[in-house]
């Protein structure tokens, strides 16, 4: 377990240092280690396996050490009796370096320290003093007119404070797009249902729409967690509601070249059947999913207009949001339902089924972790897991049930079933991540993207790249100040400051990757998972397709200068439309794509128990029961018979709606 030392806390401040050096003039914002909070550090580094753990806790050990210097051939000095310039001259040279290792621990502090630094808030609720020279106003709470936050909760979850044991027909794990729907369907059918959910219960006020606090109480690994490699940051809900409470409320509908693919190359023939287009018709109308919102943030708005100067359709993008009005505070506060809606207008699973289930008697228990599904003679009997009651105490709980459905998403399913003693060949195979990248590009008008709707627009122009159904969409992420200051490429502290000082000119876009080509979930010996990615050269072809795509639809909505996502910085300079140095983007290719050596992120995971008609290859059946055990089921976007192609929100709600019905 890691442990932060004296010794380690003092190297930690001089890397916070290093990476975000003070800003200028005597009242400029302060440097790293003073807003850098070391104690939630710690607690997003306890969040992990073990094994890493312990790597982070060794990085930090070589760096109190003179052999440190060896790293880089500087002098033999620990890390904090360095000048300034050699300490960043060691995390440059860390940067570019040859060993794996040494990438991989530049990106953990990197993506630690800026993250911390501009995510952060002080703890008596003031502005982050780094923020004014971002021209970020911080959150709106509350706003002066508009929508009201919400204030009494409306579910009413468990709260057992000694052992307990419960009875249920149906045991539902997780409650996301998944589990929630199930949820909803079933004890609306009459079925006695409990759902335990990893996460906690937050409504209204609690979404405080701070990046630092709400990542770390909503996300998986307090939003720390990575692959293996710690090339691929990803980004996975986890709380009551799941993805649907953090996601960017775009519900795509499956394509139809999607559907006929998982139909016919997996013996899946549901996908193209009328009941599975009536389950996507019933969680759309559940959802309020519609393209009526009044307006662009600066970001889309560019999207849109550059497409449409290039030539290239777009569309607005269906999104499950509901009463709203043009108003500036509805404006602002759809800029924050990432972090949480704490006015009810997004209609994830907490404000829709879960609130379906709780009428018809479900019961919800938050902040539980199961350990492992029970199984008698190859049937699922219920599960048993560990509840944090208030305070932090430990409390065991045993359920009994007639059918358990996983619904933990595609990386925590694999993992429970695997503790749980499930050993098919493909269990935790074909990970699919949609692997994506951010480029991004200062604007002479400010753009202010942190508000309105995260993504509004989407060019679908090179999604079947090559005669393929493999491709990339181009959309626009959240900009927050913490995930765009992580997000940024880093060169020097000067440099990655005067980026972030103009961040309310900054616009960017997304190149989502449909990959072909997958990696692995596994567990550790404490049974906690373990992500295994890399992108394949089929895949980074079409992601750098993508790439120049999105930076010549900069240049015609008027972008002056654009940065490629890659860690030497490659930037282009435009001036009214015209691009003065394209030899840039044909050296794209040229470079050096290894892990950590660019920046590489997802907000998808799926098809790590992938359904279908080979039992031999698809750990489900196409009904979503495993192989393996009778009575278990999954419904969640680990079922996938492959990627998506598409943010999954509808597709996972839309297969968890079908597989409840052959439940019932």
């Amino acid at each position: 377990m890691f442990t932060l030392t004296p010794a380690r806390a003092a190297t930690l401040r001089a890397v916070a240092d290093s990476f975000i050096p003070a800003g200028p003039g005597t009242d400029g914002p302060p440097p790293g280690s003073e807003l850098v909070d070391l104690a939630k550090l710690t607690a997003a580094i306890g969040a992990q396996p073990l094994g890493a753990q312990a790597e982070f806790g060794q990085l930090l050990d070589l760096l109190n050490q003179p052999i440190a210097g060896l790293s880089w051939w500087g002098p033999l000095r620990p890390f904090r009796a360095l000048s300034l310039t050699q300490r960043e001259q060691l995390l440059q040279s860390w940067a570019a370096s040859r060993l794996p290792l040494l990438r991989k621990g530049f990106h953990a502090l990197r993506k630690l320290c800026t993250f911390l630094y501009y995510g952060g808030s002080p703890a008596d609720g003031s502005l982050n003093p780094a923020w004014a020279a971002l021209g970020y106003p911080g959150p709106a709470l509350p706003p002066d007119s508009g929508p009201p936050v919400l204030s009494e909760r409306p579910l009413k979850p468990l709260a057992p404070t000694v052992d307990t044991t419960y009875d249920c027909d149906v045991l539902v794990i997780g409650s996301g797009a998944g589990g929630g729907v199930v949820a909803g369907e079933l004890a609306q059918a009459g079925h006695e249902v409990l759902v335990l959910e990893a996460g906690p219960y937050y409504h209204g006020r609690d979404f405080t729409q701070r990046e630092v606090d709400m990542l770390g109480s909503l996300y998986d690994s307090r939003g720390a967690l990575t692959t293996r490699d710690g090339s691929v940051g990803i980004l996975a809900g986890a709380c009551l509601g799941g993805g649907t409470t953090v996601n960017w409320a775009g519900a795509f509908r499956t394509p139809d070249y999607v559907l006929e693919e998982w139909a016919t190359e997996h013996a899946a023939p549901q996908f193209i059947s009328p009941e599975f287009g009536q389950s996507l018709d019933a969680v759309a109308q559940a959802l309020s999913v519609n393209t009526d919102y009044p307006r662009h943030n600066g970001q889309n708005q560019a999207l849109l207009d550059g497409s449409a100067r290039l030539g290239q359709a777009t569309k607005l993008i269906p999104r499950n949001e509901k009463g709203l009005d043009d108003s500036e505070a509805h404006f602002k506060a759809l800029g924050y339902s990432t972090l949480g809606d704490a006015y009810g207008l997004k209609q994830g699973t907490l404000t829709t089924y879960l609130r379906t289930a709780a009428e018809h008697g479900a019961r919800l228990l938050p902040d539980t972790r199961v350990e492992r599904v029970t199984i008698v003679a190859g049937q699922a009997t219920g599960a048993e897991a560990v509840h944090t009651a208030a305070g932090g105490r430990l409390v065991r709980i045993t359920v009994r049930a007639r059918r358990v459905v996983v619904a933990g998403g595609a990386i925590q399913t694999p993992a429970l079933l695997l503790r749980s003693g499930l050993r098919h060949p493909h269990l935790g195979q074909h990970l699919h991540l949609h692997p994506t990248v951010a480029v991004a590009a200062h604007y002479p008008q400010a753009m202010h993207s942190w508000h309105g709707p995260s993504m509004s627009v989407v060019n679908d122009t090179f999604t079947r790249l090559h005669g393929t159904s493999f491709g990339v969409k181009l959309e626009t992420p959240p900009t927050h100040p913490g995930l765009l200051a992580m997000v940024l490429p880093w060169q020097s502290g000067a440099q990655h400051r005067q980026m972030m000082s103009a961040a309310d000119h900054l616009g960017s876009f997304i190149v989502l990757t449909r990959d072909r080509d997958g990696g692995r979930v596994r567990i550790d010996k404490q049974g906690k998972p373990l992500i295994d990615y890399q992108l394949s050269d089929f895949d980074r072809s079409n992601m750098l397709t993508g790439v120049q795509a999105a930076a010549e639809i900069h240049v015609a909505a008027g972008a002056h200068t654009i940065y490629l996502p890659h860690g030497t910085l490659p930037t282009l300079h435009a001036t009214e439309g015209l691009l003065h140095n394209p030899e840039l983007l044909a050296r794209l290719p040229r470079l050096s794509w290894q892990p950590n050596r660019f920046g590489l992120y997802s907000a998808h995971q799926m098809s790590t128990c992938r359904l279908g008609g080979q039992t031999a290859t698809h750990p489900l059946r196409p009904t979503g029961e495993t192989v393996e055990v009778r009575g278990l089921y999954v419904a969640d976007g680990s079922a996938f018979p492959a990627c998506s192609g598409v943010n999954p929100m509808l597709t996972i709600m839309a297969l968890a709606h079908y597989t409840a019905q052959g439940l019932k």
